[in-house]
């Protein structure tokens, strides 16, 4: 049976890597293309609504405007590339996908669109528009205005997050490689993972950050992350190789991150979030606290950084490693000043009532 199939994921979220979309030479790969717009075809009929997350853009422009290093040599060059190649991707789109009947939509959406939660809450209205009215969105991040501060880096990361944002179930990252390994897949004895029930460093360690193609932004270390992103909103994830013709309907090995209990919408959004505006440094009694599911209180905090107003995203740090991200109930002044109080003696301190918490558990994910 193929990947996520619809009677068990109604919602499905699919990232085309760059290298399975545009030859070497810079043209589109037409024919595969072909084969991917007939499967999707088929899974919406069979009930499914699918997403598109499309790499392809700074490769398909670079070619046309004759740039060295496929568009990436610079931040400019990569802007002009995608600002080119996004016509040309997005019409290819809507070429093969019309020729199954279908109805392409374009989004184009940069890190913040998906960071500001009023502007998340917006994309989020969009996608689940356009996915009940039968369309297939077609997302990319728009690079032609994004700079290195507020920009995704990568389309599997960004797969990751929109699948919060439609409330899909499966993410699949379709790519020139079928799945993660324990080494370079490249070395005689590298062994195939084909399942990972828990992320931790040694998942991690395996990772080779290089694009194999040299067409792509990110690599095995982006998949990672999404894989993160994904399965703490509890989104189950797939890395497959999108080198067979029909590589929605085909079976072929994988590596599947199995998701964990879904959040709720908010703790979701958190959990998925790559900005924070400040950080808390917390000592090891609230670690275990927090682990316990309680809130953040100022008498665990020693330290913060940044500069951050209540309901911002801050994460919270021990021995400066991240273990929570959470909304602030202070801004960082007042937080600085009660930090190792409790809380009979935060009201002289700050001249009112003091709140409950720097950060209260029902706005606060561990991570």
């Amino acid at each position: 049976m193929p990947l996520f199939p619809p009677a068990d994921c109604p919602r499905l979220i699919v990232k085309i890597g760059s290298a399975l979309l545009v030859t070497g030479e810079g043209q589109v790969r037409r024919e595969w293309l072909g084969g991917i717009a007939a499967d999707i075809a088929a899974r919406m009929r069979a009930g499914q609504q699918i997403a598109l997350v499309s790499s392809g853009a700074i490769a398909l422009g670079a070619r046309r405007l004759g740039l060295a290093k496929s568009g990436r040599a610079s931040l400019e060059d990569a802007q002009a590339a995608a600002a080119t190649g996004q016509i040309a991707l997005s019409q290819a789109w809507a070429e093969m996908l019309a020729g199954e009947g279908l109805v392409a939509a374009q989004m184009l959406v940069t890190l913040d669109d998906l960071e500001d939660r009023r502007r998340y809450l917006n994309a989020a209205a969009t996608l689940d528009r356009l996915l009940s009215l039968g369309a297939v969105p077609v997302i990319n991040e728009n690079d032609s205005v994004a700079t290195a501060e507020i920009r995704f880096g990568d389309n599997d990361r960004l797969a990751a997050r929109v699948a919060q944002a439609a409330r899909a179930q499966g993410v699949l990252l379709l790519s020139d490689v079928d799945g993660l390994y324990d080494r370079n897949p490249d070395l005689p004895d590298a062994a195939h993972i084909a399942r990972v029930e828990r992320i931790d460093g040694a998942i991690a360690a395996m990772a080779d950050r290089g694009s194999s193609s040299g067409m792509g932004s990110g690599g095995m270390a982006s998949k990672i992350e999404a894989a993160r992103i994904a399965t703490g909103a509890g989104v189950a994830l797939a890395i497959a190789s999108g080198r067979t013709a029909r590589s929605l309907s085909a079976e072929a090995r994988h590596t599947l991150f199995v998701p964990e209990r879904r959040s709720r919408a908010r703790k979701a959004w958190l959990t998925g979030r790559l900005t924070a505006r400040g950080s808390i440094h917390v000592d090891a009694g609230a670690v275990e606290a927090l682990a316990q599911g309680a809130s953040l209180l100022a008498a665990g905090a020693v330290r913060v950084e940044g500069s951050f107003g209540r309901g911002d995203v801050v994460t919270i740090l021990s021995d400066g490693h991240a273990v929570a991200r959470g909304l602030a109930e202070y801004d960082c002044a007042d937080a600085a000043r009660i930090l190792r109080t409790k809380s009979d003696a935060q009201a002289e301190i700050l001249g009112y009532a003091p709140r409950s918490a720097l950060v209260h558990r029902d706005h606060l994910v561990l991570i």
